[in-house]
């Protein structure tokens, strides 16, 4: 049975939740129903929808990573569009003048660095301030509902890519994410999640059945997502995380690589369900830009044995050690972070990075080091869970 997100119940039931409503959305290009029709045309066919909110990447899709996003008038519609990426990143007062029920309905990729989910957390903050109703259209978490992976933030590195403390992999959907940050951090919204039906917690994105369209430019297949957790954190290097090419965050690289003696000291630590095979490439875009990069790409073989959190650490921590005098660390500012180094703000600490530093400990004992966070964490979620 083909999985139905939250806007697909919508439209089974008519809208009729939201006759009478003046309604806001937040919306952006993966916001389709089963259909791939535009969750922003069905509402306005339907609904009184007074405003639009869009996240990073606009609404279109079409700005890339860390690029300000302007507001503007809708010219189908005729509606404002306000941005919640960059001049502000929480709707302001006067942008919520107008409705009273604000409707969210964004396709997460299940990483605490994904910033769509602290928008949606940001935007929870301003309605409840403003009495303004908020319901959440459900969609999957990509890479299942099941499996937890690497540390939890600490709340003095709270920034636009981690917000509040939960892991890296959070193995939530957003509909679950809001209720839980709303109750347990005391945010005070009136909420409402439309849930999914048809959805358990073991289903990776493919087995929904639902088409897969890019949540953002570099989030270009159900692959992508599943790499993701790991790969993001080159982003807090000077490594080449493939933006660019055909294949963002499987390529890594740098042209100071050596492609083979890297993918052999990789694969040396066996690690769980990948295996690296050295490659060539020329991003268009990015680090590196029109350079020649070799590097590494990653092969899923076994989905469900994969560690991408730790596998990533472990890529970084091998070419730091092959390559001291040409790895550096990214300077700061990173997604609106002024002063902390963008790896630590990935990361949610500043002791992961020491420890890549020092070099201490083997990589397989490294999950030991956030399983009693993970395990504490896991007890908060589990009240939260709607599948």
């Amino acid at each position: 049975m083909k999985v139905k997100t939250g806007i697909d119940v919508c439209v089974e039931n008519k809208f009729k939740k939201f006759k009478g409503k003046k309604i806001g959305l937040l919306i952006h290009p993966a916001s389709v129903d089963s259909k791939l029709r535009y969750t922003q045309d069905l509402f306005l066919k339907n609904c009184d929808v007074k405003v639009l909110f869009t996240p990073e990447h606009g609404l279109d899709g079409t700005k890339e990573y860390m690029e300000d996003v302007k507001s503007f008038n809708d010219s189908r519609s005729g509606l404002p569009v306000y941005s919640l990426y960059g001049e502000t990143l929480k709707p302001t007062d006067e942008m919520l003048q107008k409705i009273d029920t604000m409707v969210i309905d964004l396709q997460d990729v299940g990483s605490r660095y994904y910033t769509f989910i602290w928008t949606m957390a940001l935007t929870i903050q301003a309605c409840a301030q403003n009495k303004k109703r908020v319901i959440i259209l459900d969609r999957p978490n990509p890479i299942n509902g099941i499996i937890l992976e690497g540390p939890v933030l600490e709340t003095d590195f709270s920034s636009f890519v981690g917000l509040y403390p939960i892991p890296v992999r959070h193995s939530m959907t957003i509909g679950e994410l809001a209720i839980m940050l709303n109750s347990q951090f005391k945010i005070g919204a009136e909420i409402e999640v439309i849930k999914m039906q048809g959805w358990n917690r073991k289903m990776w994105f493919n087995e929904t059945r639902i088409p897969w369209v890019m949540p953002s430019p570099n989030m270009a297949t159900l692959e992508t997502a599943i790499v993701y957790p790991g790969m993001c954190l080159l982003e807090g290097t000077n490594i080449s995380e493939g933006r660019g090419t055909t294949r963002p965050f499987e390529f890594f690289g740098a042209p100071w690589l050596d492609n083979l003696k890297l993918c052999q000291e990789l694969n040396k630590e066996n690690l769980p369900g990948i295996v690296f095979r050295p490659i060539h490439f020329i991003p268009s875009a990015s680090k590196f830009k029109n350079k020649l990069c070799k590097g590494a790409q990653l092969h899923i073989t076994q989905r469900d044995e994969f560690l991408p959190f730790l596998t990533g650490i472990y890529i970084i921590k091998v070419i730091k050690n092959m390559y001291p005098k040409f790895f550096e660390w990214r300077k700061p500012p990173y997604e609106y972070e002024e002063k902390k180094l963008p790896f630590d703000s990935l990361v949610g600490n500043s002791w992961l990075r020491k420890y890549i530093e020092q070099n201490i400990g083997a990589i397989q004992e490294l999950p030991l080091q956030w399983e009693k966070e993970l395990k504490s964490f896991n007890s908060i979620r589990k009240q939260y869970l709607l599948y």
